[in-house]
C-alpha cells in the first residue's frame, strides 16, 4: 500500500517526530522534545497543536443535498442551522458503522464532510451508490489540511492572531491566518476547549508556522497522535475500528445520542430501532484499573467467576489520573460498579466498571 504524506510532512521530519502509519498516512506519533505525557499535559493545562490532515474531506452539493444525506446518515441535519457542525454516522443495512464523521452545514444545498482517513473512499462510495440526480459528491481528501488547536489557552492563541474565539461549540466560520483563508471550527477530539482549522492544502505550512509561533509564548506544544489517543480515551470518545465498526452499532457503542430517532429513515434504521427497543446484547463502558495493570485493546474481560463478559476496545495509561483505563464492550448484564478481571498478558488485573468520561469535559 502506498503511504500518503500530510502537507506538513517535512515540518514533522524537521522536528524529528516519531512517525507511523495512520489509515494509510504517515503521521507524527510524538515529538522527542517533549513526548506523549508532556504533550498530553500541555493540552489539558495550556495548549497543544496537532496535524490531523490525514482526516478525510468530502462535499455533497446540489438542490436537496441536506435531505439526501438526512435519509442516510444517523443524526438529523435539521437539528442544526447553517454555520453549524454535527457528529453523525454512516451505517450499513445491518446497523454496522461504515464511519463516524462530522458534517458541516454550509447551506441545505452544500454539506461538507470530515470522515476518518481510511474510510473516506468507503464513505464517498456508499453515498455515491445512492446519489440522486442533481447531487454531486466529491472526494476532497487532498484539498484541505486539518489542524487541531486544543486546550484552555486556545482563546489567547487566536486572539494573538487577531481572531475572535467566541463562536459557539460545534459551529464554524471563515477567518484568515497568515493571509490564508481558513475554515475555523469549534470542534475537537480531546475534551478540552479548542478548534479545528482547515486551510487549503498548499497554505498548510504558512498557517502551521503562524500557529507554532503563537503557542510558544504560552508554553504550548506541538503534539502527535499518541497524545491525541490518550486524550480521547480519557473522554470516552470512540475511535472507528475500536469502539465503532461494521460489527459494532451506534447503540452498542453508547452513541444513541447521535441518532435522529424521530427521522423517518436512515441507513440501518430497522436494526438500530430494534436494538434500542430490545436493548443491545453488549454495551460500551469505562474500566478503571484497581491495580497497576494497563489494559490494551483486544484483552479479554471476565467476571468474578472467570466467565468471559467482554473485550477491551481501547486501553491506556491515563496521564491525568495516573491510572490504567479502558473502553470495553461488555455484556448487557454487567452493571456500573462491578469489579471485573482483565487478562493483561497472562496476569489477572482487576478493574471497576465506571461511568464515562474518566475526566471532566471542558469543550464548552
Amino acid at each position: 500500500m502506498i503511504v500518503k504524506n500530510s502537507p506538513l510532512h517535512q515540518k514533522h521530519l524537521d522536528l524529528q517526530a516519531k512517525m507511523a502509519d495512520f489509515g494509510g498516512w504517515l503521521m507524527p506519533i510524538e515529538y522527542p522534545a517533549a513526548g506523549v505525557l508532556a504533550e498530553h499535559s500541555a493540552v489539558r493545562e495550556r495548549v497543544g497543536l496537532f496535524d490531523v490532515s490525514h482526516l478525510g474531506k468530502a462535499s455533497v452539493k446540489g438542490p436537496g443535498a441536506l435531505d439526501f444525506l438526512n435519509g442516510i446518515l444517523t443524526n438529523d441535519l435539521n437539528r442544526i442551522s447553517d454555520g453549524m457542525a454535527q457528529y453523525t454516522m454512516l451505517c450499513n443495512d445491518k446497523g454496522g458503522v461504515i464511519d463516524d464523521l462530522i458534517a458541516y452545514r454550509n447551506s441545505p444545498d452544500d454539506i461538507f464532510l470530515v470522515p476518518n482517513a481510511s474510510n473516506t473512499s468507503d464513505v464517498v462510495a456508499a453515498l455515491s451508490a445512492q446519489v440522486i440526480p442533481g447531487i454531486e459528491i466529491k472526494n476532497l481528501h487532498n484539498e484541505y489540511a486539518v489542524l487541531a488547536l486544543q486546550g484552555p489557552a486556545t482563546s489567547k492563541v487566536l486572539e494573538s492572531l487577531g481572531i475572535s474565539p467566541t463562536i459557539d461549540y460545534m459551529s464554524f466560520t471563515h477567518v484568515q491566518i497568515a493571509q490564508c483563508d481558513v475554515i475555523l471550527c469549534r470542534t475537537g477530539y480531546t475534551g478540552e476547549f479548542g478548534f479545528e482549522l482547515l486551510p487549503r492544502w498548499n497554505d498548510a505550512e504558512k498557517v502551521w508556522d503562524a500557529l507554532v509561533s503563537a503557542i510558544q509564548p504560552l508554553d504550548g506544544l506541538v503534539c502527535g497522535l499518541g497524545s491525541r489517543d490518550t486524550l480521547r480515551t480519557e473522554m470516552g470518545y470512540p475511535l472507528h475500528g475500536h469502539e465503532l465498526s461494521l460489527e459494532i452499532t451506534p447503540v452498542q457503542a453508547s452513541a444513541s445520542w447521535a441518532v435522529g430517532w424521530k427521522k423517518e429513515k436512515f441507513a440501518g434504521d430497522s436494526v438500530l430501532r430494534g436494538e434500542r427497543t430490545n436493548g443491545p446484547r453488549r454495551f460500551l463502558h469505562g474500566l478503571k484499573s484497581l491495580d497497576r495493570g494497563i489494559p490494551r485493546a483486544g484483552m479479554t474481560v471476565k467476571d468474578s467467576d472467570g466467565i468471559d463478559v467482554g473485550v477491551v476496545t481501547s486501553g491506556t495509561f491515563s496521564p491525568t489520573l495516573k491510572n490504567g483505563i479502558a473502553l470495553a464492550l461488555l455484556d448487557s448484564s454487567v452493571n456500573l460498579g462491578t469489579v471485573v478481571v482483565i487478562d493483561v498478558r497472562g496476569r489477572e488485573s482487576q478493574a471497576e466498571v465506571v461511568t464515562l468520561p474518566f475526566v471532566q469535559s471542558h469543550v464548552r
